[in-house]
């Protein structure tokens, strides 16, 4: 640079260094630089250009500038461009041109063959797939990308890679022989999507995964108290498990079947001992399941297959020993495509399930580590062969007493959040929920008590927000700049708790409870309120409501607050709520009349108590004869005919000169005759009418009875003994009358359902007769 200003720069032509054109050395290697640049001419026709433009520019051909242009169309990049420019020695820069050149004849024949390989493969009407095609070649030879088949296997292999020292040797031979076969296919087959997808099954499986189990029986005990109430049987049967699992030091799989009546909560305790035992939980339910397969899979070679639902199971969970709960299996179907109840044999035996056979994985599975937990209403509906794999512990049902405390402390609470209600806006009293469960939910359940309590508290949502309360964050403190949110929010939570403390102190002054059902409400702000004093419902003067809302509306205006009254749920309003009783008494007599005894039974939905009622409809020189109604079944029938049978034995043995039997015609009635009635249990109270009819004595008072009757006289043992004790807690009976052979299932029932009880263990009818009519002599009382 000689100045800048203007730029002004001295330049010096560099020139080549003296070389001998006649030297064979630059001769020869000039020949080979145009020899190269010939074959590259052949095959890229892009260069053509370059070398028309060349040939009008170049002027006279030298040495040097060959090597300037082979250096300039070679597509070499610029550091290698400048090196040959900078070279003065002709030589040196020719043998680096010819290096470029060469480079560039190797590229052009690997696209030739990449071109040829190509067209090949494919059609050459398929542009689209013929440039994917060569994209995917390109890369490969750069080493950019692998192929669909080697990142599958290498997907494959990265799963089951942490799984090895777990995973049995058959199952890993399977798995290399089906990753071998993989690479042979091509991806276009369909036999590559089924090696595929049970490749994918068979590396996701949890093999030899196993949760840590939680062995603590103080921590089981108090999470299963805190979800359920009651269930003493099968709560001692989890700690028991746990205390089998912590002396050995592993648990076994086990298979449980919880029976018992609707909404007693056999499923949702499926996952409180899951949460107990820290095992994952899985449940599918069984009812109405017709297809073998969705237990056992399917067979690969039908399109579509899949496996069943042990092992979908396992995938979900992602260990080896969950537990599962098996829903309803008491009502399998049984269909074409096989029998499921004879599929879950296997699956439910602790014998066989070690190697548990999935018709789709066609490997044998560990399930020995799997707690299995079925429910089902009615066991009888349970094949033999599956009932005799399960353990069975029967949830008879709750008597009034624990559905009290289940309401108070779990239905309510849960109701109460759920619909956004806080609890010091509404108050249901004992009495209002003693009369809820007695007059309307009388089943052994809790589901139908969840839905009247949740019933209740929807209409006390509908009360509050027609009286304007309002639990959402106060909207003007929600559109405050963010400057003054924090401060705002501390006023908005002050005016909250002044609102509490307002509201709490306002409901222990008054007695005035707003009636949230009021029938009276008309269109106008309801302007007609019923209130409630001390439990007696009157109606307040519209002038003072007319009056109590001016001051109202005063006092929003001045403090824009409002202090709402309680909402108070008592056994005098709750028909308000929840409408008439759907239960009547059961007891419909309170001292039972000449030929009328109350009997137990059992039903799906508990125990119930119902009469045997006879009447004497002709009398005659031998007109004997028995008519039964009530819809009873055949068992009931024959029962009925063994009763007159034996009555009339013992009438004869107590008072020889009655022919009541044997000029008589008797009609035997069970009432509700819209109830399907079936069972030998209500021998002995069958006979007891009679005889009652025929010596004219009414029984002794607050008597109920149940037993199988021979026509010897022998009492024999019956089923449902809990419900049927829970029944007669519920009509007020004080004595009760059993086999002696249920004793033990009598003992074995918790002490609030035996309290206050006078029952009876007795072998022959003789010891009822003696009960009933006269004393209590000869027989064993608890």
């Amino acid at each position: 640079m000689v100045e800048e200003d203007p730029l002004t720069v001295k330049v010096d032509h560099l020139k080549e260094k003296p070389y001998n054109k006649d030297d064979d050395v630059i001769k020869a290697t000039s020949f080979e630089v145009i020899s190269t640049l010939r074959e590259v001419l052949r095959t890229s026709s892009l260069w053509k250009d370059h070398v028309q433009t060349y040939t009008q520019h170049i002027g006279d051909f030298n040495y040097p500038r060959l090597a300037d242009f082979g250096a300039a169309i070679s597509g070499a990049n610029k550091l290698l461009c400048q090196e040959v420019l900078e070279e003065l020695d002709v030589y040196k820069r020719l043998k680096l041109t010819l290096e470029l050149v060469k480079k560039e004849m190797e590229i052009s024949k690997l696209q030739q063959s990449i071109a040829k390989a190509i067209e090949e493969k494919i059609s050459g009407d398929q542009r689209r797939y013929l440039l994917n095609e060569q994209l995917k070649a390109i890369k490969k030879e750069l080493g950019l990308e692998t192929d669909d088949k080697t990142a599958l296997s290498a997907k494959f292999r990265e799963r089951i890679e942490s799984k090895k020292d777990k995973c049995p040797p058959h199952v890993l031979q399977v798995i290399e022989e089906e990753l071998t076969k993989l690479q042979l296919l091509e991806a276009s087959s369909s036999e590559f999507n089924v090696t595929r997808n049970y490749l994918d099954w068979l590396t996701v499986l949890p093999w030899g995964n196993y949760s840590d189990e939680n062995f603590d029986v103080h921590h089981a005990q108090k999470i299963l108290d805190e979800d359920h109430y009651g269930l003493s049987d099968v709560k001692e049967r989890i700690l028991e498990f746990i205390a089998v699992g912590k002396l050995r030091g592993t648990s076994q799989g086990k298979i449980i079947c919880l029976s018992g009546p609707p909404g007693v909560g056999k499923t949702s305790i499926g996952r409180s001992i899951a949460c107990a035992l820290n095992r994952q939980f899985y449940r599918f339910s069984v009812g109405g399941l017709a297809d073998v397969a969705e237990i056992k899979g399917h067979r690969r070679t039908y399109v579509g297959a899949m496996p069943g639902k042990m092992v979908q199971c396992l995938k979900s969970v992602g260990t080896a020993n969950p537990l599962v709960l098996i829903d309803e299996i008491d009502k399998l179907g049984r269909g074409h495509s096989g029998d499921p109840a004879s599929a879950l044999l296997e699956l439910l035996d602790p014998e066989q399930n070690v190697n548990f056979l999935d018709h789709y994985l066609d490997v044998p599975i560990d399930l020995s580590k799997v707690l299995f937990v079925c429910t089902a209403n009615v066991i009888e509906m349970i094949p033999n062969p599956l009932l005799d794999r399960m353990e069975i512990i029967a949830i008879a049902g709750y008597i009034t007493d624990e559905k009290m405390h289940i309401a108070r402390d779990y239905l309510e609470k849960n109701t109460r959040e759920a619909c956004g209600i806080k609890p010091e806006q509404v108050e249901v009293t004992d009495a209002a929920l003693l009369a809820l469960i007695e007059n309307y939910c009388r089943e052994a359940g809790v589901r139908n008590l969840q839905k009247q309590i949740e019933k209740i508290y929807r209409k006390i949502a509908l009360q509050l927000v027609r009286q304007g309360v309002s639990n959402e964050p106060d909207q003007e403190a929600l559109s405050v700049t963010a400057n003054e949110e924090t401060s705002s929010g501390d006023g908005a939570a002050a005016k909250d708790e002044i609102l509490k403390d307002s509201a709490a102190e306002d409901a222990s002054v008054t007695n005035n409870i707003i009636n949230p059902a009021s029938e009276e409400a008309n269109e106008v702000n309801l302007a007609n309120e019923a209130v409630v004093h001390e439990g007696h419902t009157t109606e307040a003067p519209k002038e003072d409501s007319v009056s109590e809302r001016k001051d109202t509306d005063g006092a929003k205006e001045g403090a824009g607050d409002k202090a709402i009254e309680k909402v108070v749920v008592d056994s005098s309003n709750l028909g308000d709520f929840v409408g008439k009783p759907v239960f009547q008494a059961e007891r419909i007599y309170e001292q039972t009349p000449v030929g009328v005894v109350m009997g137990l039974a059992w039903t799906a939905m508990g125990g119930s108590t119902l009469y045997i009622e006879t009447r004497r409809v002709e009398e005659g020189e031998g007109k004997g004869a028995l008519v039964l109604t009530g819809q009873l079944g055949d068992v009931m029938k024959e029962s009925a005919q063994i009763a007159q049978t034996v009555g009339r034995a013992i009438l004869l043995e107590k008072e020889p000169d009655n022919q009541f039997f044997a000029n008589s015609k008797l009609h035997l009635h069970v009432p509700a005759g819209a109830t399907p009635k079936d069972g030998p249990s209500a021998g002995c109270t069958m006979i007891t009418s009679m005889l009652s009819l025929a010596m004219g004595k009414p029984v002794k008072k607050d008597l109920a009875m149940t037993g199988e009757v021979t026509l010897t006289g022998r009492i024999l043992p019956i089923g449902g003994v809990k419900e049927k004790t829970i029944a007669a807690r519920r009509s007020a009976i004080k004595t009760l009358v059993f086999p002696s052979a249920n004793k033990r299932d009598f003992d074995e029932l918790a002490s609030n359902v035996k309290e206050g009880l006078e029952v009876h263990f007795v072998d022959t009818y003789s010891e009822i007769y003696d009960l009933a009519f006269q004393s209590d002599s000869g027989t064993e009382t608890s």
